[in-house]
C-alpha cells in the first residue's frame, strides 16, 4: 500500500499534467491568454495545499475520495483606479487606419469595415453599453487609439454588439470582462483586423478599456476587455479608454459572483455567473 507522502506526490504530479495541458489549450486561445498565467499560479498553489492536507490523514482517509472541491475565495477588487495612459509623443491628426479583411476568417456578424481614412486623433467620445446587469458607461480617447475608437463606434452605430454576451471574466491575478464576441467562444470577430495602437508606457489596471488581440501583430477586431482590478499585462493591448465609476460598480457586482471557471479554457477564467448581455449601445460622438 502507497504510504501518505507517496500518495501526496502521485496527487501533485498528476495536478501538475493537468495544468500543463490547460495551459498548452490556453495559449491556443483567443486573447490576454499569456496574462492569465498569474491567475492559474494562485490556483495551482491553493489546489495543491488542498490535495495534500486531504490526503495527511490515516489510511482510511487518505484512501476516500474528496467529497467535494475547495470553495471559492472572496474577490478582492481593489478601489483605487488606475492612471489612465498618456503618448510620450502624440499622433498626427489626422491619421489613416489600415483595417484589414481578416484572412480565413467569416464574420460572426456581418458588418461594413469602419472608414479608414482622415481618423481624428482628438477628443473624446461619449459610449454607454446598456447590459442586463446594468449601464456601463465609457469615455473614448481618441488620442490614445484613434483606430480602435473608430472600430469601436462603428460596430455600436451598426449594432454588432446589441445581443452580445461578455463571454470571460478573470477575478484572480487578471481582473477583467472580456466582451465583442457574437459567438461567445473568444474566437469571434468582425471579418476584420486593426493595427496596434499599444506603446512602452501602457499599465492597466482599474477603470481601463484596452482591445482584446491574439499573440499575432495587428490581430485586434471586436473583443475588448474591462479591467476592474489588478491586471499584470505586458503593454501589447491598445488603450482606448476608461471606464466610468458607475460602470465599475457594475463591474464589481459582477465579478462578486465570480465566474465558471469549468466552462473556461483552463486558466482559471470563465464565462460570468451573472449573465452580462448587451441590449444596446448608445454614442455621443
Amino acid at each position: 500500500m502507497p504510504t501518505n507522502q507517496q500518495r501526496r506526490e502521485a496527487a501533485k504530479r498528476k495536478l501538475e499534467r493537468q495544468i500543463v495541458r490547460r495551459a498548452e489549450k490556453a495559449k491556443r486561445r483567443r486573447i490576454v491568454g499569456s496574462v492569465a498565467v498569474v491567475g492559474v499560479v494562485a490556483i495551482v498553489a491553493g489546489a495543491v495545499w488542498w490535495i495534500v492536507s486531504s490526503n495527511s490523514g490515516d489510511d482510511a482517509a487518505s484512501d476516500a475520495s474528496p467529497s467535494s472541491a475547495p470553495p471559492t475565495p472572496e474577490v478582492t477588487i481593489p478601489t483605487e483606479r488606475a492612471p489612465m495612459p498618456k503618448r510620450p509623443t502624440p499622433l498626427a491628426n489626422p491619421v489613416a487606419c489600415d483595417y484589414k479583411n481578416d484572412a480565413g476568417k467569416q464574420a460572426s456578424k456581418k458588418v461594413n469595415k469602419p472608414e479608414g481614412k482622415d481618423v481624428s486623433s482628438n477628443g473624446t467620445v461619449n459610449v454607454v453599453l446598456k447590459s442586463t446587469a446594468g449601464d456601463i458607461p465609457l469615455t473614448l480617447d481618441r488620442a490614445l487609439a484613434p483606430c480602435a475608437v473608430q472600430s469601436f463606434i462603428s460596430l455600436s452605430q451598426q449594432g454588432y454588439f446589441n445581443d452580445t454576451k461578455c463571454h470571460r471574466l478573470g477575478t484572480t491575478g487578471l481582473q477583467m470582462l472580456q466582451c465583442g464576441d457574437p459567438e461567445a467562444s473568444g474566437m469571434g470577430g468582425p471579418g476584420y483586423t486593426m493595427p496596434d495602437e499599444a506603446f512602452k508606457e501602457i499599465k492597466y489596471g482599474r477603470g481601463i478599456l484596452a482591445m482584446a488581440k491574439t499573440q499575432q501583430p495587428n490581430s485586434g477586431g471586436s473583443q475588448f476587455f474591462m479591467v476592474y482590478g489588478e491586471a499584470e499585462l505586458p503593454a501589447d493591448y491598445s488603450v482606448f479608454g476608461s471606464i466610468s465609476d458607475e460602470g465599475l460598480k457594475v463591474l464589481d457586482k459582477v465579478a462578486k459572483a465570480g465566474a465558471n471557471a469549468q466552462a473556461g479554457n483552463g486558466d482559471g477564467t470563465g464565462p460570468p455567473n451573472t449573465e452580462v448581455k448587451f441590449t444596446g449601445v448608445t454614442v455621443n460622438a
